[in-house]
């Protein structure tokens, strides 16, 4: 049973999986390949328009569980950010202009997207997609960079024959984060 924080289970929406290689799998694929390009080379207005105007983006908790409890770990209640087209917006603009001092310099990034499953869902059009990410993130002129480690589970639709992103929920590996802020874009 889910709670008005809580979304629909993703595993619920996945039907029948899509096959690698089909038209559909390899305008999903394109899709993470092109978003990552965007994103690492700071393109956030062009991101903005890959996203639909309805879109759900979500970073809950994590917790520790027990095996037996492993989906209870991701919190729904709490989240590092619960955002919609607005919000995301708001961020491009800010990260794209001067005042955005948590990102000026900005980060040097790379993402990494791997694992890439889709699915079908019970309304025409959309699909269901599960990857998984890993974004290497350095900043200034550290030797060290951080490692975000995540899957995502999103809801891909089809808007005038290209793939938009609908819905976005970011599971991260990681209970305390290894990175001092999430001002990126996962």
């Amino acid at each position: 049973m889910t709670t008005a924080n809580e979304p629909v289970n993703f595993f619920e929406q996945c039907a029948d999986e899509i096959a690698i290689g089909s038209d559909v799998y390899n305008q999903a694929l394109g899709f993470y390949h092109a978003e990552a390009r965007m994103l690492d080379n700071l393109r956030y207005m062009d991101w903005v328009e890959t996203l639909t105007q309805d879109i759900k983006y979500n970073v809950p908790l994590r917790q520790t569980r027990l095996v037996k409890d492993n989906e209870a770990s991701i919190i729904y209640s709490m989240r590092h950010m619960h955002e919609d087209y607005r919000s995301l917006m708001g961020r491009a603009l800010r990260l794209s202009g001067n005042s955005a001092w948590a990102e000026d310099p900005a980060s040097r990034t790379k993402r990494f997207v791997s694992n890439v499953q889709v699915f079908e869902t019970a309304t025409p059009g959309e699909y269901a997609a599960l990857s998984y990410l890993l974004i290497t993130r350095n900043r200034f002129d550290d030797d060290h960079f951080d490692l975000i480690p995540c899957e995502r589970r999103d809801i891909l639709r089809l808007q005038d024959g290209v793939l938009k992103l609908a819905q976005r929920d970011i599971i991260l590996d990681q209970v305390l984060l290894g990175t001092p802020n999430l001002a990126i874009f996962l």
